[in-house]
């Protein structure tokens, strides 16, 4: 088996420079002529690259292991020598021993965030983001080639052009840069595989193209030959980049916050398409319990920034804006323990990193502890304002701040005692510094977190903030002892948003356009070979009537004209006139081609467009749909120990609401337009 290829950086971020440093795009003339985006330098020498090259050949080196160990197991199973079983045995351990040390290598790598934070000074809570899914080159030339001369009919070395396009689109692709340009890039590739789907991979068969891509966390490949777990994995690309944007966003300023929000709801928007829309995924990134982990994590990040939005926009000291700051908080732990319990589900406990897991449990505890401080703020610092001085808003704010409210005193004479009210704030600062120091007690346990240097500094300053709060309220006659204060009401005023990614705004053309119109020319079409019509103008004209554009169908053929004679028959559409295509020409094009035939006439290059094969479609699409419990099935009998080879025999697919019969439908409609739904008038010549 070939090794897997070694993958170039997936980003590069010159130190001290910005993505916009580095030349991402090459001037158009306005003539379609491929892709004019181009992916990051694979050599430079950034802190990322050389983190992705450490992935790729920690990537290969998983990919060598995991076929040892496969082929140790086969041999193992063959033989019946006890000597060479022992053998065999010695050597999977010491393989597995290996593919041990390579996985906490790689979550090492991927649980490396600093990278991918912003370079400004301000001192924010780090974001996570998740790492690009690697692939291998993949070779179009042979099976493309193949396909053009065998269902098309035509010279194949007449689009060596297009298959050099699509490669190098391909391979651009696989290294995005980490803004705007390298989305439209990932978007790009993959409007483009809706072509390449539609051009050559009928439902009955296939290319015979292999897709390789790696598990983002674990490195583990994958492979299959379905252009869906290509599609599936660019889109799960395209979410990843966007956590990348969103971490390294200034949030120290509104404007860098807004843009973190828009980035983390994109990513929550992608991540989410992709579980509602494809099924059966071959590598566990992309399973629904990994998806709707990582849909959690967006939305809890999201979360996260509008409590700083709301943090630096809050310039007011009211009683109510810290009650509001103080459930902002509530909500966005509350969010982080919803994404702590999603990975500590079975299938997610020993794939997510160590380091994820510790950082949500830490955020979870922090944003806890603010929480308490601010209502320790409100209740202590701040006085009802003269506005807010038997104002209703007021007094139903704070009876609505807790989960349960206590029964006595009530809260209306808390408001109203100040003494209370510094003893209800001096146990909320109790459970704040309790929050504190759980939080500092899980960071301490991962010396992955350890090593970042700002997450310390931000969990030190607030824990030392609380601490200096409650030797404040604190006195040397109070020996009541300090009572349990209630649990905060959650709540926000801006609930995250899941923004599906809108494909439409990169405008693509097909790359195989010369092939012909989509209706006509595609995968799942059917016709005859091209036949040569020589057609002379006799008295009554050519005998024949055409309708459409696009190619020109012909509508009808006057029995005993022309037409009839020379053996055109009614729906053909007509290819080349003279030689010259038009497959995309208008109807007056070919009309005015037909007009000016001179007195040799004129000759007609036709096909026949045979009935499309609905009921071949539909036995193929019951396969894929079927298969998947018995591909369940055989990777739970086959287990870890054959992962390689486990996930090969997974059908990777779109779900049926997807590709049921509303696929069938809609292919058998565009092989059977009525005539009168075409556009142009039919005209008889």
């Amino acid at each position: 088996m070939e090794e897997p290829a070694t993958r170039e950086s997936e980003m590069s971020l010159s130190d001290g420079a910005s993505d916009d440093d580095l030349p991402l795009t090459l001037p158009t003339d306005g003539i379609y002529s491929g892709s004019v985006r181009k992916g990051c330098d694979p050599f430079a020498q950034t802190q990322r690259s050389k983190l992705q090259h450490r992935r790729a050949r920690i990537n290969q080196q998983i990919n060598k292991e995991m076929r040892m160990r496969a082929g140790a197991e086969n041999l193992f199973r063959a033989t019946s020598n006890n000597k060479v079983r022992e053998t065999v045995a010695l050597e999977l351990s010491f393989v597995n021993s290996n593919l041990q040390l390579l996985k906490e290598e790689l979550e090492e790598l991927n649980s490396n965030m600093e990278v991918y934070q912003t370079d400004s000074e301000a001192i924010n809570v780090p974001m996570i983001p998740l790492g690009l899914k690697e692939t291998k080159e993949v070779d179009f030339t042979l099976s493309v080639k193949d396909f053009i001369c065998e269902h098309y009919g035509e010279d194949s070395s007449l689009y060596d052009k297009e298959i050099k396009e699509l490669m190098e689109l391909r391979q651009a692709m696989r290294t995005p840069s980490r803004n705007q340009a390298g989305l439209e890039l990932l978007m790009e590739y993959y409007n483009q595989l809706y072509y390449l789907d539609q051009r050559f991979f009928p439902l009955h068969r296939n290319l015979g193209v292999h897709f390789h891509w790696y598990d983002s966390l674990t490195g583990v490949p994958s492979c299959q030959r379905t252009l869906a777990f290509e599609k599936g994995s660019v889109l799960f690309n395209i979410g990843a980049l966007y956590t990348q944007i969103g971490a390294r966003q200034d949030r120290s300023a509104t404007a860098g916050i807004d843009k973190a929000i828009d980035a983390f709801q994109r990513a929550a928007g992608a991540f989410n398409y992709l579980k509602e829309n494809f099924s059966n995924a071959p590598s566990l990134d992309m399973s629904c319990p990994s998806l709707c982990m990582l849909v959690r994590l967006m939305v809890a990040q999201v979360q996260e920034c509008v409590f700083e939005r709301i943090t630096l926009t809050t310039q007011d000291t009211h009683f109510t804006s810290q009650l509001h700051l103080a459930q902002e908080a509530a909500r966005v732990s509350d969010v982080y323990l919803l994404v702590q319990q999603s990975m500590t589900q079975p299938l997610m406990k020993d794939y997510v990193p160590f380091s994820w897991a510790s950082m949500v449990q830490v955020k979870s505890e922090h944003f806890r502890a603010l929480s308490h401080y601010y209502a320790a703020v409100a209740l202590c610092d701040h006085t009802l304002s003269a506005e807010e001085e038997g104002n209703e808003e007021a007094e139903k704010a704070f009876l609505q701040f807790y989960v349960n409210v206590p029964a006595e005193p009530t809260l209306i004479q808390v408001l109203q005692d100040p003494e209370k009210r510094r003893k209800l704030g001096k146990a909320h600062l109790r459970r704040a510094v309790i929050r504190h120091e759980e939080a500092m007690r899980v960071h301490g346990l991962c010396k992955i977190l350890r090593k970042m240097d700002i997450l310390q500094d931000v969990l030190s300053l607030t824990h030392k903030r609380s601490l200096d709060k409650y030797s404040e309220l604190d006195r040397e006659d109070d020996f009541d002892e300090t009572a349990e204060a209630p649990e905060i009401q959650s709540h926000t005023h801006h609930k995250p948003d899941i923004i599906p990614p809108n494909f439409s705004t990169v405008q693509v053309s097909d790359i195989f356009q010369r092939l012909g119109p989509l209706s006509v020319f595609c995968a799942r079409a059917r016709w005859g070979p091209v036949r040569v019509i020589c057609l002379q103008r006799g008295e009554g004209g050519l005998g024949l009537t055409l309708r459409g554009d696009s190619p020109v169908l012909v509508a009808g053929v006057v029995p005993g004209g022309c037409a009839a004679e020379a053996g055109l028959r009614e729906g053909d559409y007509i290819v080349a006139v003279d030689g010259q295509d038009c497959k995309w020409s208008k109807h007056s094009e070919v009309v005015h081609m037909l007009k000016n035939c001179n007195e040799r006439g004129v000759e007609l290059s036709v096909i026949t467009l045979h009935s499309h094969d609905t009921q071949a479609d539909r036995r193929a699409l019951m396969l894929s749909h079927g298969s998947y419990k018995e591909n369940t099935r055989q990777q739970r009998l086959l287990g870890a120990a054959k992962g390689q080879s486990s996930a090969s025999l997974l059908n990777w697919n779109r779900k049926k609401k997807r590709e049921g019969s509303g696929l069938t439908k809609r292919l058998g409609s565009t092989f059977s337009l009525s005539f009168g739904s075409l556009r142009d008038t039919e005209a008889m010549y």
